[in-house]
């Protein structure tokens, strides 16, 4: 249960109590009974609230999108482009169309925290896969400048995504962040256009995938030491922030998958060149499997406990063997 619903529950329960009491005599009648004659229509609004209103708005936009075997959408589906950039681009505009994370507090995804840090998570694993695009991918061995649309969409999808209008400490309104992405979306959509109508660079050598792999795995083993960070912690099941860790984390293995698969086909003549296919398929299967995880509830267990597992040093063993098997995957390109 989020604080959100705790600290509703709470009030919830004074304000029964105070009816109670007022109904069955146990506070004594006053001249002021006109200022209480709201209370039992306050009662009930805070009840459906907390009953009706967010619980089942929460089951209902609490949806994950972790569909593993995600496919370019057809609009950014370009001949002779990238499917990596495409499938970037698909799955920006999928979460932007049902942005969880600056959700205002009227709305019942406000109480959520599992898909707002996965959606968080996605996003920042795709734009640090732009930002590599930009840097090396759209350049000519790094000597020209940076393809406008890139440079345009690094920076709208680094934009803060719990930004709604009035962000954090913001007295200005602010565009919402889902209309950043929707924007971002719309810039990489156009570069894979270029790409494939040969007007702008995709430069498909060894070295560059051999940086992303580099700038990925370094991200993973930040990813793996915030995870035992927390793990250490303990709790069990009375660990209520081990799930945001859990599914930011799980968002980005998802990014880094899905990008990491469709770059498999945009580099297949690479790849099969230096005689990596054994490699890259293990290191996507490794990434798959931590992706994939979904428990029913985040436990932060002991390591070696029988009924409390820890889901996180769970979600960390796949996670590291796909950081080494980059790390393998890095070697073998180079020769």
């Amino acid at each position: 249960m989020s604080d959100f619903l705790r600290d509703t529950a709470d009030r919830l329960r004074s304000s029964w109590q105070a009816v109670r009491d007022r109904l069955t005599g146990a506070v004594p009648s006053t001249g002021d009974d006109a200022d209480h004659k709201y209370l039992p229509w306050i009662v009930a609004v805070i009840f459906v609230l907390v009953v009706v209103y967010y619980p089942v708005g929460m089951l209902l936009n609490n949806r994950i999108a972790d569909d593993l075997d995600v496919k370019p959408a057809p609009a950014f589906d370009v001949q002779g482009g990238s499917k990596a950039v495409a499938v970037a681009a698909t799955i920006v505009a999928r979460d932007a169309d049902q942005w969880l994370p600056n959700a205002p507090f009227w709305h019942p995804a406000a109480a959520l925290d599992n898909a707002p840090n996965f959606q968080l998570g996605t996003i920042y694993a795709v734009s640090r896969f732009v930002l590599e695009v930009g840097d090396y991918l759209g350049r000519v061995r790094g000597s020209s400048a940076i393809d406008a649309n890139l440079d345009r969409a690094v920076g709208l999808l680094k934009y803060d995504g719990t930004t709604w209008y009035w962000g954090q400490g913001n007295i200005i309104p602010k565009p919402k962040a889902e209309s950043q992405y929707r924007e971002a979306v719309e810039h990489l959509a156009a570069y894979n256009r270029e790409v494939g109508a040969g007007t702008s660079t995709y430069d498909k050598r060894a070295d560059n995938l051999i940086a992303f792999l580099d700038r990925v795995a370094a991200d993973l083993g930040s990813a793996s030491a915030e995870l035992d960070a927390r793990a250490q912690e303990g709790g069990g099941y009375l660990n209520f922030h081990a799930d945001d860790v859990f599914y930011n984390t799980k968002g980005k293995l998802y990014g880094y998958y899905v990008i990491l698969n469709a770059l498999g086909e945009d580099f297949a003549v690479v790849i099969k060149e230096k005689q990596a296919s054994g490699i890259y398929a293990d290191m996507l299967t490794s990434l798959r499997t931590a992706a994939g995880m979904d428990p029913l509830i985040v436990v932060n267990g002991d390591p070696d406990a029988l009924t409390m597992p820890s889901h996180l040093r769970a979600l960390g063993f796949p996670l590291l063997r796909a950081r080494i098997q980059m790390r393998e995957l890095g070697d073998i390109l180079q020769k």
